[in-house]
């Protein structure tokens, strides 16, 4: 057995993991606690994390409309701080309300500079985004969106111009708090790679339904909810990339 040990406020918690040696899933081991960034250390970071009071919010906006914008205006080169900042742009123009407004309208105003940390930034795509921000208002105007699971509603959003599994699937997540479904990106496919719980030779472009069962399966084997260790290893290996590439480049991986 491993001891995991986490101290908060002067008060000591312990957990056992399981010996890195024994298997999480077929031919995958579950690796040191310490180890960065094996299945068993992403069990002991999920578990270290639950010990903090706050607990983690996913929701960028106050509506599905909003949430639906937001992930739609992020991802895809696009750099988190100006889609945020897009997103707040647009909501504060009313772009998510029940007038849904006109492609041409939506357009002018992701063509505005953006004013992000002191910094003039124009928007990129905002042609192609104007487009599919328009269908999905107006998807969202004239339909009920399914809430009864995040597979569900991932799949109604499907049906949206420009809405791919990811975007769909990060919409689910916020929204609803999903655990049916996963947010891939490279991010986690270089995780996945590394800790070995991925098929080698899968992409997200041909096998996204495929990678996400295996996902889910390893967060299942380490008792970790799917959204919750999507999150923590989005957030770790987006932090720590000069440690990542280091790690692939000596496991002979491919940095994307």
């Amino acid at each position: 057995m491993q001891t995991g040990v986490v101290i908060i406020d002067s008060q000591v918690y312990r957990r056992e993991f399981p010996d890195a040696s024994i298997e999480v899933l077929p031919g995958v081991s579950w690796g040191p606690i310490e180890a960065f960034p094996s299945p068993a250390y992403w069990a002991y970071q999920a578990w270290a994390n639950e010990q903090e009071v706050e607990p983690i919010n996913y929701k960028l906006g106050t509506t599905l409309r909003e949430e639906v914008g937001a992930c739609l205006l992020g991802g895809h080169g696009i750099p988190a701080s100006v889609g945020l900042a897009a997103f707040a742009h647009l909501r504060d123009l009313g772009a998510f309300e029940d007038n849904v407004p006109d492609e041409l309208q939506l357009r002018e105003w992701l063509s505005t500079p953006l004013n992000v940390s002191g910094k003039s930034v124009r928007y990129r795509f905002a042609n192609r985004k104007a487009r599919y921000l328009h269908a999905a208002m107006t998807q969202l105007a004239t339909q009920e969106a399914p809430l009864q699971s995040g597979r569900a509603l991932r799949d109604w959003l499907l049906c949206i111009p420009g809405v791919g599994y990811k975007t769909a699937s990060w919409v689910a997540r916020n929204w609803l708090g999903a655990d049916d479904v996963a947010i891939l990106d490279i991010h986690i496919l270089r995780a996945g790679a590394l800790a070995g719980f991925f098929t080698p030779g899968l992409t997200v472009e041909r096998h996204y339904l495929q990678l996400e069962e295996q996902f889910i399966a390893l967060s299942h084997g380490i008792d970790v909810r799917p959204s919750k260790l999507d999150a923590l290893i989005w957030i770790q290996m987006m932090s720590a990339p000069n440690v990542v590439h280091g790690l692939l480049s000596h496991a002979g991986l491919k940095a994307a």
